[in-house]
């Protein structure tokens, strides 16, 4: 694929068969490419979800090269869809197509809810991934312990309101998660960030700002 700022759907090819996506881009000499990761495929979530496009347009503003996929069985996306396994194998197939696509540059893995809870041990244990973004967590099914000994940048969004990932579960978890991490709360802000998408993509925005001075 060309480098082109529009955005395109393709397919990649993933471990149990095609994985429907959409790229764009970036600029003409990105810092970065992302990938970010959709929510539960069994309460409709897909890469057209709204925090997830939001989070997508977050990094296109920074100018990074872009990746958003269904997971298996998801719309166009061959197999069917699982509990997390066979997701996480999406996600590195995922990285795999970025990484080639876009050659030396630092990858950041994002993902929203399951995609969080999903893709970012994934991002933890993968050397081409500089950056983990995790929105939504799901504090009852995230692996907290996965990212002990990550050292990588990490940044948690969550909403003050977030129906399943309380705060104090949050902290509690990220007690055991190694730095550097930061967790912005999102005020007046559910699970879905319902009225607040502009606040958590400013936040995202934020935390990859040149003033940040982040690796």
């Amino acid at each position: 694929m060309q480098r082109s700022g529009t955005l395109g759907t393709f397919f990649l090819t993933g471990p149990a068969g095609r994985l429907e996506a959409l790229y764009r881009a970036g600029g003409e000499r990105p810092a970065r490419a992302a990938v970010v990761c959709h929510p539960h495929p069994q309460h409709g979530g897909t890469m057209h979800n709204k925090v997830v496009y939001r989070t997508a347009k977050a990094f296109e503003s920074l100018g990074y090269a872009v990746l958003r996929f269904n997971f298996r069985g998801v719309g166009s996306s061959e197999g069917s869809p699982g509990d997390g396994a066979g997701e996480s194998e999406d996600v590195r197939a995922a990285l795999d197509w970025l990484a080639a696509e876009n050659p030396g540059l630092p990858l950041v893995l994002a993902g929203f809810s399951f995609g969080n809870a999903v893709g970012l041990p994934v991002g933890a244990g993968d050397g081409r991934v500089s950056h983990l973004v995790g929105i939504g967590t799901p504090t009852d099914r995230f692996r907290f312990g996965a990212l002990s000994k990550s050292t990588k940048p990490k940044l948690f969004v969550q909403g003050d309101r977030d129906e399943f990932g309380l705060l104090d579960a949050l902290r509690a978890g990220l007690r055991v998660v190694a730095l550097p991490w930061k967790l912005v709360v999102i005020e007046d802000a559910d699970h879905f960030f319902t009225g607040r998408l502009t606040a958590l993509q400013q936040a995202i925005t934020d935390f990859f700002s040149p003033s940040e001075n982040r690796p």
